[in-house]
């Protein structure tokens, strides 16, 4: 009867605003914070705070405003942004076994299916993260093989240097060159400078991860379901991994035909060896699909960053050359030009070592670090954060922290020298990040980084084209890289 009585006498006009208003109470119950969660910008409904931007230097300004500990609601999906040296310790350190997990970003999510290393979680991450340890300390480090491959890489990457004439762009002669080392750890060898094939392989990555940073690819984060048909720049990705996937896909076809358990020389002959070893145990994931995602942590992991730091530093280098004579002096001091620098070097050269580390806090390559998720209720900054929540750790508040660095928006190597011009170790030194998640290929990269900048010095000095002001404004991808540079060279 009153159903009747509605239908009736409420036109169409009022039923949809009554629906709305159904859906805006839905939305509001759905999305309520809990009590005493981290404050942040009022959310629109239905899309939450979609046009504030995820990018380092806005949430940057949203800590000033709203603490060291706000969030932000995109979609449905809520994330508590950490900054600052003090809480981004007390995170990542204080409290590791509280964020010790990965969240599902639907982007990742969709190319891996939530394996590999980086974004898997549990009994399935540790096995995956130990292998992967083991296996580098085995083929690399334990035998000290990585420092003989890096140091023969450079001999390739000086002689491509040399052959080009004039200005060039130095960003595909580095990522093979820094390729070529984790190449060697899982494929067992490296790939030429002119291989076409893997020069594609490098771009469709470069690209990739370029896109992955842009607004409209968060967007499919937001609203994976809405996006899954519509057309935009995480379409492309799709399709370049595809492409890669196929790559590695060969490489592990290759490795099947020649492969002798007995012997395995490279991470894919190991991982095969292990999936035998493995098959009583299935949550462990030793198949292909995870060899495949594990493959793709590796070459993404061990290229991306430690070739666009070296970018950043030759960079720096033009843009301050007075600082680059310092760098070459010590190097000619300590080495001069009749041998390779080695990693014994490195104890004896502490502006060189000063300079890197100064390009890492500056290049700032990964700005807000990989997203964490709470593994249990918990408290920080003194707000309450419920088990499963997103939370990202500001990485570049702790490089730029202003109560932990004299000149942080400055490029200056004194940060790392003590008063008698020794290297100085700085706790707010977080470019790898800290804690259960910190980058496993740590100790790679800081010998890549060692060895081929010194190399590259050693070999040239560096310069800008006529009229270049050289930018050193960043372009935000999945990583901060800068912009597209050309180079002169010139042997010293």
């Amino acid at each position: 009867m009153i159903l009747h009585y509605l239908v009736e006498y409420l036109d169409f006009k009022s039923w949809l605003l009554g629906f709305f208003l159904f859906l805006l109470l839905l939305d509001i119950i759905r999305n309520k914070n809990p009590s005493n969660f981290p404050p942040g910008p009022w959310p629109l409904p239905f899309v939450g705070n979609i046009f504030t931007g995820l990018d380092f230097k806005t949430i940057d300004k949203l800590a000033e405003k709203y603490g060291d500990v706000f969030s932000l609601r995109w979609g449905s999906e809520k994330t508590v942004f950490v900054s600052g040296h003090k809480m981004v310790k007390e995170a990542l350190i204080t409290q590791l076994d509280s964020f010790a997990d990965r969240p599902v970003v639907p982007l990742v999510h969709k190319l891996f299916n939530g394996l590999g290393v980086a974004l898997s979680n549990g009994y399935l991450w540790k096995n995956q993260r130990k292998f992967i340890i083991t296996h580098i300390r085995h083929f690399g480090e334990g035998k000290k093989t990585l420092e003989l491959s890096i140091q023969q890489e450079n001999i390739f990457l000086c002689d491509a240097f040399k052959a080009e004439q004039g200005l060039f762009d130095p960003q595909f002669f580095l990522n093979n060159a820094v390729s070529n080392i984790i190449s060697a750890l899982v494929f067992g060898h490296r790939f030429e400078y002119h291989d076409e094939n893997f020069q594609n392989i490098l771009r469709l990555d470069a690209e990739a991860i370029f896109l992955a940073g842009s607004t409209r690819s968060q967007l499919y984060n937001a609203f994976p379901r809405l996006f899954e048909y519509l057309p935009g720049p995480h379409q492309k990705i799709f399709a370049n991994y595809a492409k890669i996937i196929e790559f590695l896909k060969e490489e592990i076809r290759k490795h099947k035909e020649d492969w002798d358990p007995s012997n395995p020389l490279d991470y894919i002959n190991s991982f095969l060896l292990e999936m035998e070893k493995k098959k009583s145990d299935p949550e462990a994931v030793f198949n292909v699909e995870m060899l495949l995602a594990a493959m793709v942590d590796m070459f993404e992991a061990g290229t991306e960053t430690t070739a666009t730091t070296i970018r950043w530093g030759l960079l720096f280098m033009m843009k301050y050359p007075e600082i680059q004579k310092k760098v070459q002096a010590e190097i000619d001091k300590v080495i001069g030009q009749s041998r390779q620098v080695s990693m014994a070097d490195k104890p004896n050269m502490p502006y060189t070592e000063a300079v890197i580390h100064e390009i890492q806090r500056m290049g700032n390559i990964v700005p807000l670090g990989l997203p964490k998720m709470a593994s249990k209720d918990t408290v920080l900054g003194g707000f309450f954060i419920p088990k499963g929540t997103t939370v990202t750790t500001n990485l570049s508040s702790v490089l730029n922290d202003k109560n932990e660095w004299e000149t942080p928006g400055t490029f200056n190597p004194g940060h790392f020298l003590d008063d008698q011009g020794q290297f100085l170790k700085k706790d707010a030194f977080l470019p790898f990040s800290a804690g259960k998640r910190s980058c496993l290929g740590e100790q790679l990269a800081r010998m890549e980084l060692f060895l081929f900048f010194t190399s590259l010095l050693q070999c040239f000095t560096f310069s800008p084209g006529p009229g270049d002001d050289l930018s050193l404004e960043g372009q935000m991808g999945l990583t901060y890289a800068p912009r597209p540079y050309s180079m002169c060279v010139t042997p010293r």
